[in-house]
């Protein structure tokens, strides 16, 4: 069986703890336990192998048990989170067979109607191998279905590692949220699971069970730093924060930094397309990093990262794929390079393109940051009949302001920090929340 390993480790560290949710500890004998009594609940039900079954739940005891009852019983397995609007068409496209819901301790399970027709999922079904649906976020346009077989994924995690206690902040059906919680049980640590993301919980949570990593996204730090919740919870037992997802701005890492210098701040990088590679950031203060690691390879062409996998999809349901003949992945990250070093300077899709001159979003969003009553950014392209686009900002004040001279003092400010061409022309006043259910910057506006 593919997860025999983790089995056997848990056997091994029978008494430590897995997961605490809900204020309880869960053991590793309770998660074996409940892996086979959920193994007999599948067979009853009769969910024959390589089923396509769909899970819709968040982390917890009973989601994690039967994620891994059904990678044991070699079923394609199809994540989805309570933050998913377009659950039905999700389920359409994964041709998904059977649908299980958990909430709380109530677990649901309904039989669909769908055809099982691709020919990836027909030849993962032939080749008898558990496998894994991921739905990108869809921040560029209609989500994609990767296509994983789980062989690969898991085999990374057979080479035993430190691990430590962990926050499972990145959302169930997130590639880096699978990765995180892979990791954790692969080394036999301990998660501590969640419902409520915001600020105030989080670190409330890593105060009373001693957290010791956070992974999450740019996105929540700044959140994090303008909630000043940290302030209410000693959160020092933190000894790393790793961040990804989207772009950091470089004035949130630097604050980060300066509050909390003993933790280890690192950047991380990984798509859905290809999973989790291993990462090294320069230092808590910069946002240069390297990536790779066995089983990846990667060059940059024209400025852009592309990256080849061993544990790369096997291909979209529902898009071209998107390899080229030598099984290179154009990530669509525009970097620099140092040597064997990189700065992430944006997605290609995210750079405003103004007559020509390229202006990316979170250098122009650093600077306004650093401004007085501005509590929060959001930079992004508008059309211009003479230059494409130009630069425009939605701005979160600390205080009421008037909007001329808001524009006028964005202006002074800009002049000596920033080409004309990338200082905002459009500024609007808007106190919305600008981050999306993933805590990714939200940059399409109508």
């Amino acid at each position: 069986m593919v997860i025999d390993f983790l089995l056997e480790r848990f056997q091994n560290k029978s008494s430590n703890t897995a997961l605490i949710w809900n204020e309880e500890d869960y053991s590793y004998q309770w998660l074996y336990d409940k892996i086979n009594e959920f193994s007999i609940f599948i067979n009853a039900n009769k969910i024959s192998q390589n089923s396509i079954v769909a899970l819709r739940s968040d982390f917890s005891p009973l989601s994690v048990a039967m994620m891994l009852a059904l990678i044991q019983h070699n079923c394609i397995f199809v994540p989805i989170s309570f933050a998913v609007k377009t659950v039905d068409e999700f389920l359409e496209i994964a041709e998904t067979e059977f649908l299980i819901t958990i909430i709380d301790d109530k677990i649901e399970l309904e039989k669909l109607n769908n055809k099982v027709n691709h020919k990836i999922l027909l030849n993962l079904k032939q080749e008898k191998h558990p496998g894994l649906i991921l739905f990108s976020s869809g921040s560029t346009g209609k989500s994609k279905a990767a296509v994983h077989d789980f062989v690969p994924l898991l085999d990374k995690f057979k080479v035993e590692r430190h691990t430590l206690r962990t926050i499972t902040f990145l959302l169930f059906d997130h590639i880096g949220g699978v990765n995180t919680l892979l990791y954790i049980l692969s080394n036999t640590g301990t998660i501590v699971a969640i419902k409520d993301r915001s600020p105030e919980n989080v670190c409330m949570l890593i105060e009373k069970y001693q957290v010791e990593l956070l992974p999450t996204s740019p996105s929540f730090i700044f959140m994090l730093l303008m909630s000043k919740a940290y302030e209410k919870y000693n959160i020092h037992s933190l000894k790393m924060v790793t961040y990804g997802t989207e772009t950091m701005p470089e004035t949130t890492l630097k604050k980060m930094h300066e509050l909390f210098p003993n933790i280890e701040l690192k950047q991380t990088y990984g798509l859905s397309e290809l999973g989790i590679l291993r990462s090294k950031s320069r230092d808590n203060n910069s946002l240069w990093v390297k990536i790779g690691g066995e089983g990846f390879q990667t060059k940059v062409k024209e400025g852009i990262l592309f990256i080849k996998a061993k544990s790369a999809m096997l291909g979209y349901l529902n898009a071209e794929s998107p390899f080229d003949d030598e099984g290179w992945f154009n990530t669509q990250d525009r970097v620099e390079v140092d040597g064997d070093w990189i700065k992430i300077l944006g997605r290609v899709t995210e750079i405003i393109n103004v007559g020509g001159q390229k202006v990316y979003p979170t250098e122009v969003e650093s600077v306004l940051l650093e401004m007085e009553n501005v509590k929060d950014v959001t930079v992004y392209s508008s059309p211009n009949p003479i230059l494409g686009s130009v630069v425009s900002a939605k701005i979160v004040l600390e205080n009421v302001e008037d909007l001329a001279a808001l524009k006028k003092r964005i202006r002074l400010y800009c002049k000596d920090k920033l080409e004309q061409f990338k200082i905002p022309v459009n500024v609007i006043i808007d106190n919305n929340s600008q981050v999306s259910a993933r805590f990714k910057k939200i940059r399409k506006f109508d």
